[in-house]
């Protein structure tokens, strides 16, 4: 090689040597690997060529003694050290600093880190220009492999020798990972790389013998092209059949080599081809999502698709706006990367996922899947009150469209006919909730309507994007009249001589308590409506429960009428009647009644049966049992199904039968008295009687 050409000139010739194109097989089968597998266009993925800290020193260091064992004559890869020069910065790589007996596995580890390139691509090229990692030449190379270790600077062409300026293992190392920087024609060169320019397809010779053909090859990345320059051929059928020995006169098997090595030592370069991105903004608006980040295939330069779902929704959207950050980051991809797209949404919570799709067989990626809360744009908001009140339907609540801060006018409808209100009221809850909004936007109001049920609806009244919106579901909501209404509810005469009547009474003019006459045959008597009533409260909350009335009014025995009057407050007459109902007032204090159906001496006493009632109850009542004038208190609950029948308003528990001691024996006197219920006359049941004991002796 001529020292002219030794930067950047004549791809073909700064490649590799002879061992690029000789027989040479990898020392370690490729497990499962097959030749149908290796992707001419795709060699390996950018994301693994120029991953400059893919492993440390110490793992270089560990992988070399594990390849190579033992070393024979001091020349190892694992073993020997040599003194490397400082090198500036440039484009290509960062500045090296040179030191006396660094190791190849320091060597390796502070070059891939300023350059930028893989050490795993470093030792496989080790491997596969002059087989010094693993196999028996490793064992023992000699000082002329050494000196080209890398191939860098030595010409396929026969007889070419290598340029001695870059001898070396150092020279090598660091020059050849230069040299792949090179080819990507970074920041601060010349475009002169682009035999192999990724996106376009290329007649890849099968071997230096140009009569042995080619093979069209379509370049996806800038890392395979990179192998290209290095080596500037594909292999053909026959390499690819026989991964592991020799095909034909016309294969060759450098490309071929370190795509087995690279497979066997590290797992495949391209296999685990993933499209990568993020999302850098992801946010729900007035019915829309906005999404904004970046997303590439590592294999290749051209832009790929990102897909959004909104819910079960997707739609596709390219990735292709200039991105000089992810240029900057991946700069064998481009920057043309990025994507920035709003997307129409229903309202509501709604599930966000971004894809990176990646190309051919690269698979696609989940960059994020999120819940937002995407914001109406029509007007929403609550109706926390709608309820009869003087004058008509009070309404209250609050309404808001996020379009805006200020206030929205609310319309509310009374069977359809409409009036506005201004909902500017503080709500501190609502500006809790959208403090961007703001709290002014509660309402409330009385809205006229007339006495009978109505049908109430709210509308928020829209601002800019959306409509007009129904604010909370419509209500039905019951107006009194501004007339009394109310209702008699309980009319019922009692034995004490007094009627009893109940109700409730109010005036849609007012929330206060109204009086009421209630008339016994025509006489009147007054109360106030003041009694609690929650039931007329949740009828009509916004008059609370002070509304229900109780009379009682002393009444004669007999038949009487009784009937209400709500009296009105308002300028007019229109007391309203709220019931007439008959009633019947019962005698006072009807005498018990009932028999003694049994009594006689059993050994040790007297045993008593019968039966007794109260006509004023139909409870069962007491008996009183006096024998020899001692006292027994008991009940007459037990069933008498024949007293049922002939006093069915009483029913039939109502029989007592009791056995009255007496041990003494001889003849004593029995007397038995139904005990009123109401503390009147306790009548005895038969009278009294002699009864003969027997003795319990």
């Amino acid at each position: 090689m001529k020292k002219a050409i030794a930067m950047v000139a004549a791809a073909l010739v700064l490649a590799s040597g002879i061992v690029g194109v000789s027989t040479a097989v990898p020392s370690s089968p490729a497990q499962a690997l097959s030749g149908a597998d290796f992707d001419p266009g795709n060699i390996i993925a950018d994301s693994v060529f120029y991953n400059g800290g893919a492993m440390s020193e110490g793992q270089i260091q560990s992988f070399l003694d594990q390849q190579i064992g033992s070393c024979s004559n001091g020349n190892c890869l694992n073993v020997v050290k040599t003194t490397t020069s400082t090198r500036a910065a440039d484009p290509m790589c960062a500045s090296y600093q040179g030191a006396a007996g660094e190791s190849v596995a320091r060597i390796i580890s502070k070059v891939s880190a300023v350059c930028g390139i893989n050490p795993q691509v470093i030792l496989v090229t080790l491997q596969k220009e002059q087989s010094l990692v693993s196999g028996s030449v490793a064992k023992a190379p000699s000082a002329a492999r050494l000196e080209r270790a890398m191939g860098y600077a030595c010409p396929d062409n026969v007889g070419g020798a290598c340029d001695p300026t870059y001898a070396g293992v150092y020279n090598q190392i660091y020059r050849a990972a230069w040299q792949f920087k090179r080819y990507g024609n970074p920041p601060g060169t010349s475009q002169y790389f682009t035999q192999y320019a990724p996106g376009t397809t290329k007649n890849v010779l099968y071997n230096p013998n140009a009569s042995c053909g080619s093979k069209a090859v379509a370049i996806r990345n800038q890392a395979t092209a990179a192998l290209y320059y290095y080596t500037p051929y594909t292999p053909n059928a026959a390499a690819l059949a026989s991964l592991n020995g020799t095909g034909d006169s016309c294969s060759a098997y450098g490309n071929r080599n370190f795509w087995v090595y690279f497979n066997n030592w590290f797992g495949s370069p391209t296999g685990t081809t993933k499209a990568v991105g993020a999302v850098d903004a992801l946010s729900a608006g007035v019915e829309s999502v906005s999404v904004r980040g970046w997303a590439l295939d590592p294999s290749s330069r051209s832009s790929i698709q990102v897909h959004v779902y909104v819910g079960s929704v997707g739609t596709p959207l390219a990735a292709d706006r200039d991105r000089p950050d992810v240029g900057r980051a991946f700069p064998s991809n481009g920057s043309a990367h990025g994507y920035d797209a709003t997307f129409r949404a229903a309202p509501g919570l709604q599930q966000v996922c971004v894809y990176a799709v990646g190309l051919g067989s690269a698979s696609t990626t989940e960059l994020t899947c999120r819940t937002l809360d995407v914001k109406p744009a029509s007007p929403f908001g609550a109706v926390d009150v709608a309820r009869a009140a003087p004058g008509g339907v009070q309404v209250s609540g609050w309404a808001i469209d996020l379009e805006t801060s200020a206030p929205l006018d609310v319309h509310v409808y009374v069977d359809g006919v409409g009036r506005s209100l201004r909902a500017d009221r503080d709500r501190p809850d609502v500006g809790r909730a959208w403090p961007a909004s703001g709290s002014a936007h509660g309402y409330a109001g009385t809205v006229p309507a007339a006495a009978g049920p109505h049908t109430v609806c709210v509308y928020g009244i829209n601002v800019a994007q959306g409509s007009n919106s129904l604010v909370g579901p419509c209500r039905t909501v019951d107006v009194p009249s501004r007339a009394p209404t109310g209702s008699l509810d309980v009319v019922a005469g009692s034995r004490d001589g007094r009627i009893t009547a109940a109700g409730w009474a109010l005036d849609g003019d007012t929330v206060d308590p109204i009086v009421t006459h209630v008339y016994v045959d025509g006489r009147p008597t007054v109360v106030t409506a003041d009694a609690s009533r929650p039931d007329i409260a949740r009828k009509y909350p916004a008059y609370g429960d002070r509304h229900g009335w109780t009379a009682s009014i002393a009444a004669s025995p007999g038949d009487h009428t009784v009937c209400a009057y709500g009296i009105n407050v308002g300028s007019s007459d229109d007391n309203a009647l709220l019931g007439c109902r008959a009633v019947t007032v019962p005698p006072t204090n009807a005498v018990p009644i009932g028999s003694v159906d049994v009594a006689y001496g059993v050994p040790g006493g007297v045993r008593v049966a019968g039966w007794a009632i109260d006509p004023d109850t139909s409870a069962p009542i007491q008996v009183h049992a006096y024998l020899a004038k001692r006292g027994t208190q008991l009940t007459a609950d037990r069933p008498r199904p024949d007293v049922g029948r002939a006093y069915p308003s009483a029913g039939a528990a109502h029989g007592f039968e009791i056995d009255l001691p007496y041990p003494a024996g001889g003849t004593q006197e029995l007397c038995v008295y139904a005990i009123d219920s109401s503390g009147g006359e306790n009548p005895s049941l038969g009278g009294c009687r002699a009864i003969s004991i027997p003795s319990s002796n």
